[in-house]
């Protein structure tokens, strides 16, 4: 029995999704960067009437992840990632590798993600782009006061998330977490994306933060510049965290 990834993707789909509308392997397995500790990351249409949800397990000795939906799920998955702006599942779909299809329900399902990637995030509404600034304004200064180690690479945390908010919303690009932040931030914005990166990795591997904090006051500057007085916002039930880094 072969243990090259693909295959085994191949086994489970046959195995535990015999009826299925679409079995699609994504992540770096779909990509050809599978290490013997990769995961499968499989994204499976059903019919109507199943469920939708998320499933960790394992097979034949190596990790999976079960992407279930239905249609209707599926219909939600991709409004709740255009949402989040990551767009999680429209990626899945696009640059996947379909292992199963029936009625060309995978190819749909594909066509559909790569047109919302191609068209892009909704944009951040014009008070959460203030509340941003304002949040990096007060974190930059955090930077430049912070004396300990530790509080500065916590506040840099924060700076980093921040900028990059900002400017993947400058260019309508899709944003990521972990290690697809760095990736979407190169992809969107070689030039700034890539003064903050270096920015950042030089704050934690030198402590130097001069160029980070210049590259994140740059992308201040394109989504209006800093924000302190004159910020205000109305209480209405529920409201993003507006506090600031740290008490001064």
């Amino acid at each position: 029995m072969s243990d090259d990834p693909i295959d085994q993707a191949r086994r489970l789909a046959r195995q535990r999704f015999p009826h299925a509308l679409g079995v699609v392997l994504a992540g770096s397995t779909a990509a050809g960067r599978a290490t013997t500790t990769s995961d499968l990351d499989l994204a499976v249409l059903v019919e109507d009437g199943g469920g939708t949800g998320r499933e960790t397990l394992r097979f034949e000795g190596r990790l999976v992840e079960l992407f279930v939906h239905t249609r209707a799920g599926l219909d939600e998955l991709f409004a709740a990632d255009a949402a989040s702006r990551r767009g999680v599942m429209q990626r899945m779909y696009a640059d996947g590798l379909v292992l199963a299809e029936r009625d060309g329900a995978a190819a749909d399902a594909r066509a559909r993600a790569v047109a919302a990637l191609r068209a892009g995030p909704p944009a951040l509404d014009p008070a959460t782009v203030e509340t941003r600034r304002y949040v990096l304004t007060d974190a930059l200064d955090d930077l430049a006061d912070a004396a300990d180690v530790v509080e500065r690479l916590a506040v840099a945390v924060v700076v980093l998330h921040t900028a990059a908010d900002l400017l993947l919303d400058h260019h309508r690009a899709w944003t990521g977490g972990g290690k697809w932040l760095p990736r979407r931030l190169l992809e969107a914005d070689p030039g700034r994306g890539g003064a903050l990166l270096d920015g950042y990795r030089r704050l934690c591997e030198e402590g130097e933060p001069y160029d980070f904090a210049d590259a994140a006051a740059e992308i201040l500057a394109l989504a209006g510049g800093p924000l302190r007085e004159g910020y205000a916002r109305t209480w209405r039930g529920v409201v993003e965290s507006q506090a600031p880094t740290h008490a001064r």
